[in-house]
């Protein structure tokens, strides 16, 4: 009886000791004291951010912590609480505002709760009597998502009125009201209290608790603000106040005027389920990128407060490149140095200008990522991204937006897009583990960070390894950050004929205005000369148009060089990228143009592509050129144009075509990348279909009736392997015929060659097969010099297939470097000087044996020596 006796006292000086008001941030790192909190307390800890989190481990469990309030009436409660998570009728959070006993779950606890979560995804307010709940406020259903970040706030007037708010965003600037009730069972309070109910190990340690605050209520006698205002497009802005606004007068278009001439707007309309928001259309459209001040008179909230000569400055912002642009990114964030285990991306706003990030994306080629919530990116600061299950870990190091299908980003490469709203790629990086330019901190543990925001396009040369002793700065200036101005000069990527007068330039960045108008910066060659007129385009300043005294000839192709036309910074055009051809273009003929290579069945998540070759000795313009497939009808479909601006097509020349350029130089070698072609092109089955190129008059130019079973028989799986042309001079329409002409890409080549010449192109001179090795004497020592021998390979048609042994003198196999190996009609393979497993072998004399064979039965065995050696001694 004595530690009963103890026990009830020290409970009793618990409750005695307690104040109707408190404040609870867990700053000091503790929940034992200032308040002490009784309950469940091995289920919780305060982690390194001060916050309560929960840290129980078992499935089905209900656990509480509850700490002295006896505040119950005129009072106001506030919460933040954080749950990255999707709630459900077996995983959600109770938060009793009022308790008659310490223990919340007890059947006999009496009070007041909210519940955030349950089967309607809801925040509600409860009443609980004995054993029984009773809502007395319905929250909205579906309020809640997989991320949950909130601000929560309940005030009980002296008429014992109840009002539910909360803030999705968890900043408290923003309330939505779920409504009002009015209950007087309970006018005491012992208690304030948190309960969890979790069920499996997925919720384990998600929830988050702080800046807790009980308090007396003060009637509300503030007007509202305007915390801000956003155009949609433009015509349309939303007005967000930082409470719910009454009926009539929010929807007063008279109470709303911007300026520069706007005025007051057409119709204001509240929000139907955030009464906190109002949207105005104007009939005058705003102006692009200009800062509007929007003056508000005469709007009143719900307690009958007026707002007068409310204003607030906001423009009507449509992105452009590298107003927002990745600044930062941790690829690879094992093994740890100071920063958690997840992977983010850092987003920097460059521009003058408030931003809102709503429906941005990230992601890779072909991988968007889900939409970005509304969040406003101010001028020179920064957001970090990351995926929802990261968010708990990075909230402690600066604000984070979390991403559905966040981006995986690859150790040693990858390729990162950051996308408007719109779709408008704002800005891409392209990093490799060389970026770190550091060995160490490549492996592993450390960002990559941008030198100079204000210079985002110069890849390697304006990125390093994070310095900072944690490994990086996300949400925060990057610890390398400093002056690093572009130093790179542009290039004349291409050039076409307008008409026989006109000829565009196309640059691969922005050009200085005035060195690209100075006509005495071009000369064409063939009698041409220098131009009578240059104007360079805007607003991307990246194409010049030049007028020209003599007409271009038809049938001619010109070659025109540019001098002394430099970029934004001053860089001048360099001599190796200053040149482009040129010439009139010419009527597009049936097989002028032919399909080289097919990719119909690429790797999964990656993209088609459509080799297309000029067999003609005309200029063609792309413009005037359509892809196309056939329906299930047989009828010609999904009629595309290659692109929607002038493009010369030269003879001899391939182009690739294909939604997404990095898919291609991602999984094939593309040595001409600048021939690829980004469009949307027809959808083409895996397994077999029809590729279509149709002039501007709709008569078809080729067509090609491909078939999965065209594919080299030995290859297993044909994903990712393209078909190509034997020979572009064939052109048969009848498919049995067209067969014969196309082969599987060989597997020397990575099983496709876009823009350039096919592996399995026929060669018209009658060799024979041949194994040549080289050099006779290999060091395989990483000096630079014989490291590898080369395996050359000579066949007079396409699908041979090889296996090639290593053998040592005593005729024991070392190495088996390729098994079933397409080849091509000329290529290579490589040997390294190791063994199995990358097991250095010991010097002498070895033997590399290549068995080759076809489907025909075919067959031819090649003996080549080879001495492995070491320098140095």
């Amino acid at each position: 009886m004595k530690h009963l006796f103890t026990f009830s006292l020290a409970i009793f000086a618990f409750i005695s000791s307690a104040h109707s008001q408190f404040t609870e941030n867990f700053n000091d790192g503790d929940f034992t004291a200032n308040p002490p909190w009784v309950g469940n307390t091995a289920d919780f800890i305060v982690n390194p951010a001060f916050e309560l989190q929960s840290n129980n481990t078992v499935a089905n469990a209900n656990f509480y912590l509850s700490t002295a309030s006896t505040k119950a009436t005129v009072a106001q409660w506030d919460l933040y609480i954080r749950l990255p998570f999707s709630t459900s009728s077996t995983n959600y959070v109770d938060v009793f505002l009022t308790a008659n006993a310490s223990n919340v779950f007890a059947t006999s606890t009496t009070g007041y709760f909210v519940r955030i979560g349950g089967t309607t995804d809801e925040i509600s307010l409860y009443r609980k009597d004995n054993g029984s709940i009773t809502k007395i406020i319905d929250g909205l259903d579906g309020a809640l998502g997989s991320n949950n970040t909130i601000k929560l706030r309940v005030v009980r007037n002296a008429a014992n009125q109840f009002q539910l708010f909360r803030d999705l965003s968890g900043t408290g600037s923003t309330y939505f009201s779920e409504g009002t009730s009015t209950d007087a069972t309970y006018l005491s309070s012992a208690f304030f209290g948190i309960g969890v109910k979790q069920s499996t190990a997925s919720f384990f340690q998600k929830h988050f608790f702080d800046d807790i605050e009980v308090k007396n209520f003060v009637p509300d006698v503030t007007p509202p603000v305007i915390v801000s205002a956003t155009a949609t497009n433009a015509t349309t802005v939303d007005v967000l106040f930082n409470e719910a606004v009454e009926l009539p007068t929010s929807q007063q278009a008279a109470n709303y005027s911007v300026s520069s001439g706007i005025g007051m707007p057409v119709t204001a309309v509240r929000d139907a389920i955030n009464t906190s928001l109002v949207h105005l259309t104007f009939g005058t459209a705003l102006p692009i990128r200009t800062n509007l001040t929007l003056t508000v008179n005469g709007v009143k909230d719900l307690a009958g407060n007026t707002l007068t000569n409310g204003s607030t400055v906001f423009s009507y912002f449509v992105a452009i490149a590298y107003d927002v642009i990745i600044d930062e990114l941790m690829a690879d964030p094992t093994p740890l140095v100071g920063l958690p285990d997840r992977e983010w991306l850092e987003l920097r706003n460059t521009s003058a200008f408030t931003i809102n990030l709503e429906g941005w994306r990230v992601g890779k080629a072909g991988s968007p990522s889900g939409a970005m919530p509304v969040y406003l990116l101010k001028p020179d600061s920064a957001i970090i991204i990351c995926s929802s299950s990261a968010v708990a870990d990075l909230t402690a190091f600066g604000p984070v937006i979390s991403v559905t299908s966040f981006p995986s980003l690859n150790n040693t490469s990858d390729d990162i897009f950051l996308q408007g709203k719109s779709g408008r790629i704002i800005h891409n990086v392209s990093y490799t583990d060389a970026w770190y330019q550091n060995e160490l901190k490549k492996d592993g543990g450390w960002s990559l960070e941008m030198v100079d925001i204000k210079n985002p396009c110069s890849g390697m040369s304006n990125w390093r390894a994070s310095v900072d002793p944690k490994g990086g700065t996300p949400g925060k200036i990057n610890s390398v950050n400093g002056t690093n101005p572009d130093n790179v000069s542009p290039k004349l990527t291409r050039a076409f004929a307008v008409d026989a007068t006109h000829i565009t330039l196309v640059y691969n960045e922005n050009v200085d205005s005035t060195s690209g108008a100075k006509i005495s910066n071009y000369a064409i060659n063939n009698g041409i000369g220098a131009p009578v007129a240059a104007v360079t385009n805007g607003p991307a300043f990246n194409t010049v148009t030049l007028t020209l005294a003599t007409a271009l000839q038809s049938g001619t192709i010109y070659t025109i060089t540019a001098t002394g036309v430099a970029d934004c910074v001053g860089n001048a055009v360099s001599s190796s990228a200053n040149t482009a051809l040129v010439g009139t273009f010419g009527n597009l003929l049936p097989f002028d143009v032919v399909v080289n290579e097919i990719l119909f069945n690429p790797k999964s998540g990656e993209e088609d592509y459509i080799e297309i070759y000029n067999r003609s000795k005309k200029v063609i313009n792309l413009k005037n050129t359509f892809l196309a497939n056939r329906n299930t009808a047989g009828v010609v479909s999904s009629i595309t144009q290659l692109t929607t601006t002038d493009y010369a097509f030269f003879p001899e020349q391939f182009i690739v075509l294909t939604k997404t350029a990095s898919s291609v130089t991602r999984n094939f070698l593309a040595p001409n990348a600048q021939f690829i072609i980004e469009m949307s092109t027809p959808s083409y089955s895996d397994d077999k279909g029809n590729v279509i190129i149709l002039n501007e008059q709709g008569a078809i130019v080729d067509e090609i009736s491909y078939d999965d079973k065209w594919h080299f028989a030995l290859i297993n799986n044909t994903e990712g392997v393209a078909l190509e042309r034997i020979d572009y001079n064939d052109t048969s329409l009848i498919a049995a015929t067209q067969q014969k002409n196309w082969h599987s890409a060989a597997s020397s080549v990575g099983f496709g060659t876009p823009t350039y010449k096919n592996s399995q192109y026929k060669i018209n001179e009658d060799v024979q097969g041949e194994i040549k090795v080289t050099p006779e004497i290999v060091s395989p020592d990483n000096d630079g010099m014989d490291d590898f021998a080369t395996i050359n390979y000579t066949f007079p048609s396409p699908g041979y297939v090889s296996n090639i042994t290593i053998f040592d003198a005593q005729g024991r196999p070392v190495r088996y470097l390729q098994r079933n190996a397409l080849n091509g009609i000329k290529g290579y393979y490589r040997w390294d000087g190791l063994g199995e497993n990358n097991k250095q072998l010991p010097v002498g004399l070895y033997i590399i044996y290549t068995e080759v064979f076809d489907l025909t039965g075919k067959t031819k065995k090649f003996k080549n020596t080879i001495v492995l050696a070491r320098r140095g001694g």
